[in-house]
């Protein structure tokens, strides 16, 4: 025994495998006649005891991986305070190691049962098997590894906005491709550049199999690089029907939740040749816009009266405005020698402008509107429904239900007050109106 041992090891140093299973052989053959068993049954069956011994040798070395080893390794991992490793062994990368331990042996072991048909077809096509098997294991492994270091890093503040899991997709695309030409190449047994040379002729038919694969990651590039899109954003694309958070950044495909919780897709490439509005650069600001107008029955614009700007006085937020105002206009008609005696002479103030300088000082007393932040009150151009007049500020809270209560809250008060400055809304004639035209017109 001690012999042939050494015979192993001597062969296995040198790398000569078809000794080794010569000599193994002749040991197991010598053991089988020396317990009885025929010489001619021995010859049949010394094969198929070494081939059983190496495969019940590959799957202990097996179990032990998975039962001891990867236990063991459990424990140190929960026993340490990063997160990483947690990830990592969570995403089963430990297990496809482990699975590849069985067939590297076979691989490694079996022309040791077969050592007179060491150049067999037979030997090498299972030795084949062995590689394939070993490689889809291998490609399984980098797989989960990738996407545990995405993990790791998704989870991370500043890469939280980056389109990690497109990058993650197409990393695999190329080592799945990556594999199937070796494996192919296994299977035909040729070189995987013969292959690849092969395979150039087909580049337009692979370009057209991969196309939206290939302009997804392009147009991934593309957003990350000039930070037009991340998770999290809201983002409106009416022709598609996206209105809402973006929940996902994919190699194909952009996952946007809509506000009724609808999910719309839209492939990446997309956000590059259309055009789509972006308000994270609004939730980043300091406030969100509100832009409305109401229209003005321009009938009831008219010169302040003195009784007018008298009761405009004792408003608060007018006070100072009015005052000063009316020296500016008093010292002017003065200086030019008007006669006050007719309206149209000279400077006069209106109720409208006196309402507009209302509106904005109103607009400038609010907590809720950003100070900061553009805030005015303008004319529009008159049209045939009156003289619009919009208020131009930025809420403080941009939360969206908040935001639509501050400005429903301005407008209350708008409406309330603008009967106080002899202003009118103008609105189309409704039911009520017609029917007290029509009670005129009977009486």
């Amino acid at each position: 025994m001690k012999e042939v041992i050494d015979t192993v090891s001597v062969a296995l140093a040198n790398g000569e495998t078809e000794n080794v299973g010569n000599a193994v052989m002749q040991e197991v053959n010598r053991t089988l006649v020396s317990a009885g068993v025929d010489e001619v049954w021995a010859d049949k069956i010394d094969n198929l005891i070494v081939l059983l011994f190496i495969i019940g040798i590959a799957l202990l070395a097996n179990l032990i991986c998975r039962k001891i080893i990867l236990r063991v390794v459990a424990k140190l991992v929960k026993q340490t305070k990063a997160t990483w490793d947690d990830i990592v062994f969570n995403h089963k990368v430990m297990v496809n190691v482990s699975r590849m331990v069985a067939p590297i042996l076979i691989y490694i072991a079996i022309p040791i049962a077969f050592p007179e048909h060491a150049d067999s077809d037979l030997l090498d096509f299972l030795r084949r098997l062995c590689l394939i098997y070993i490689i889809a294991v291998f490609l399984r492994f980098i797989s989960a590894l990738f996407t545990a270091v995405y993990q790791v890093y998704s989870e991370r503040e500043q890469y939280r906005d980056k389109p990690l899991k497109g990058l993650l997709q197409t990393a695999q695309v190329i080592l799945f491709f990556i594999g199937a030409i070796i494996i192919i190449s296994i299977l035909i047994n040729q070189s995987p550049m013969v292959l690849l040379t092969g395979l150039g002729a087909s580049a337009a038919i692979l370009m057209l199999v991969f196309k939206d694969s290939i302009m997804g990651f392009v147009s991934g590039i593309q957003l990350s690089a000039n930070n037009m899109l991340k998770v999290g954003d809201w983002i409106t694309m009416p022709k598609y029907g996206a209105d809402g958070t973006v929940i996902e950044v994919t190699l194909n495909t952009v996952k946007v939740r809509n506000f009724d919780n609808t999910i719309t897709t839209i492939p990446p490439y997309l956000l590059i040749s259309d055009s789509f509005q972006n308000w994270q650069g609004m939730q980043e600001s300091g406030g969100r816009r509100v832009k409305r107008s109401i229209n003005i029955d321009m009938t009831s614009v008219r010169f302040c009266t003195p009784e007018m700007l008298e009761k405009y006085r004792k408003i608060q937020l007018l006070t100072n405005y009015v005052e000063e105002t009316e020296r500016v206009v008093e010292e002017y008609n003065k200086e030019h020698d008007i006669d006050n005696s007719v309206l149209v002479n000279g400077r006069r103030q209106t109720n409208l402008g006196v309402f507009r300088a209302y509106l904005t000082n109103y607009l400038r007393s609010l907590p809720t509107v950003n100070q900061e932040m553009t805030c005015m009150v303008r004319q529009l151009q008159p049209t045939e429904t009156g003289i619009p007049l919009e208020l131009y500020f930025f809420s403080a809270n941009k939360v969206w239900v908040a935001y639509e209560g501050i400005q429903a809250d301005v407008f209350d008060h708008v409406l309330a007050i603008i009967p106080e400055f002899g202003l009118r809304i103008f609105q189309n004639p409704s039911g009520e109106d017609l029917r007290r035209i029509g009670v005129k017109i009977e009486h």
